[in-house]
């Protein structure tokens, strides 16, 4: 069913009748007013420019796994971030943790878990902007390492998905060591002769840039998504020049070899079912 033939079929209310809150939304890029429903059959991708919305963890999970109760299995569910530094010592950021594990439902910033997708069997590690900026602390880091040993040990793939502002400045050094944990889990994997697939959604940047997303075997990215390491605010008043159209854009990396492919989200899963195919062989 097309997006017009959702819409058509959309019942609306008799004049005087309240409609339920949420059932519409505005695009943050062309003000198109969109059946929330019909967007998210999407992949809430805006029918009428193309603009690319983000999705949720648990909405990325669904749209890259086999629809049944074996498509996916949360690991590592529990584990919780701390606050070592006792940062500000006046308690901010426990309460900015509550705050984002209320608002998303997540624990942390990424799921981890074990994924089917048309019987190929994979680790899958999704990262979800929602929560502080999809930051990378200690619990992001450590999960992503228990799923990159577990891969290896079962001589599986992995996927991770990213998106993230960076190193969580809450949690100091210890936040970037994590560049360090995940890089090393992710050479034995490669000594191995194990396939790491990553996907850059917008934004990916910092210190999730400079490790993880960019060590991957096939590297594939959403059309426009921001990836780099420094914004490009940052950079350009660094290097005082104008920075080329598009700079840090997946077109720019396309083009300059950063990345391999980008995909557009309807075609994704197919791609990345490809993928494990021919890595499987």
């Amino acid at each position: 069913m097309s997006i017009n033939d959702t819409l058509t079929s959309f019942s609306l209310a008799a004049p005087g009748d309240k409609l339920p809150a949420g059932l519409w939304l505005k695009c943050s890029a062309c003000g198109e007013v969109i059946y929330k429903r019909a967007l998210q059959a999407h992949f809430n991708v805006c029918p009428s420019c193309g603009h690319y919305s983000p999705l949720t963890a648990w909405e990325r999970i669904r749209q890259l796994t086999d629809n049944d109760e074996n498509g996916f299995s949360e690991m590592d569910a529990r584990l919780r971030s701390a606050d070592p530094l006792d940062f500000a010592g006046d308690g901010s950021y426990p309460a900015k943790l509550k705050d984002a594990q209320e608002n998303t439902g997540l624990v942390d910033a990424v799921v981890t878990g074990k994924a089917w997708l048309d019987g190929h069997r994979f680790g899958l590690a999704v990262m979800d902007f929602r929560f502080m900026g999809a930051s990378m602390g200690s619990v992001v880091g450590e999960k992503i390492t228990r799923l990159t040993e577990w891969t290896t040990k079962r001589e599986l793939p992995l996927v991770i998905v990213t998106a993230s502002g960076g190193a969580r400045m809450q949690e100091g050094a210890l936040s970037l060591m994590q560049m360090a944990k995940t890089a090393a889990a992710l050479e034995r994997h490669d000594e191995e002769g194990l396939p790491l697939i990553v996907i850059l959604t917008h934004p990916t940047t910092g210190g999730v840039t400079a490790s993880f997303a960019s060590l991957g075997d096939v590297i594939l990215a959403e059309p426009h998504a921001l990836v780099g390491f420094a914004g490009p605010r940052v950079v350009e008043q660094t290097i005082r020049q104008k920075l080329p159209e598009n700079f840090q854009r997946s077109e720019y990396l396309l083009e300059h070899g950063f990345i391999d492919a980008i995909v557009e989200r309807k075609e994704l899963r197919g791609v990345l079912s490809g993928l494990l195919r021919t890595f499987n062989k």
